[in-house]
């Protein structure tokens, strides 16, 4: 509209006025959906990103019950509260606010096995200790598991030719992650936790 020119006014302004109608292609519209390239944890990504999932589509997924309880428990792991030697001072830094170990759903640690469903040995394990350590894994609900952190409970670590130290903890209960290190910083406690999730989601 020039400057000079009055502007219009009635119901043919209102009309003039009315947005006029977009109009696109379904195929545009798909071509220019959100994509990920988020994978599984530990797994590599993806070459090519997948597809995004718009709220008209279907989204429908099939499972079982095993798979579906699985997935669960790998999302809250409580561990045992069960600190030996130096390594329970990195466990429990992996569960204060900087490193918040609460982000996995693992920053439950409760004081009694009958809790408790993950065994964190951090430490030196004597043979003394041995049966104590034993009884505390027999005492924890099934499904458990044990994640053997640092290299003294994994294999004896400094003291392996010690007359009183325990050469592995997998002498007494079965560990199903290791986590190697001495002591092993907050962040390697952190990546076991993860590990120990997949395995937990597979059905391990």
């Amino acid at each position: 509209m020039a400057v000079d020119q009055k502007p219009k006014r009635g119901p043919q302004a209102a009309r003039d006025m009315r947005p006029s109608p977009i109009h696109f292609e379904i195929a545009d519209a798909l071509a220019k959906r959100p994509t990920t390239t988020q994978t599984g944890l530990g797994t590599p990504d993806q070459v090519a990103p997948t597809p995004g999932i718009l709220a008209n589509e279907d989204n429908i997924v099939f499972s079982t019950v095993k798979d579906l309880v699985s997935w669960a428990r790998s999302r809250s792991p409580w561990p045992l509260g069960y600190g030996l030697a130096c390594c329970a001072i990195e466990m429990m830094a992996s569960a204060a606010s900087h490193h918040d170990l609460a982000r996995f759903g693992a920053e439950v640690f409760r004081a009694s096995p009958r809790q408790a469903d993950v065994m964190i040995v951090a430490g030196t394990v004597t043979h003394k200790m041995a049966p104590r350590l034993r009884r505390l894994y027999e005492q924890m609900p099934e499904p458990k598991w044990v994640i053997a952190m640092g290299n003294c409970a994994s294999s004896g670590g400094e003291f392996w030719d010690s007359y009183a130290t325990l050469q592995g903890v997998d002498t007494v209960v079965p560990v199903d992650v290791y986590v190697p290190g001495c002591p092993p910083r907050p962040e390697a406690l952190t990546e076991g936790v993860l590990r120990l999730r997949e395995k937990i989601a597979r059905g391990g």
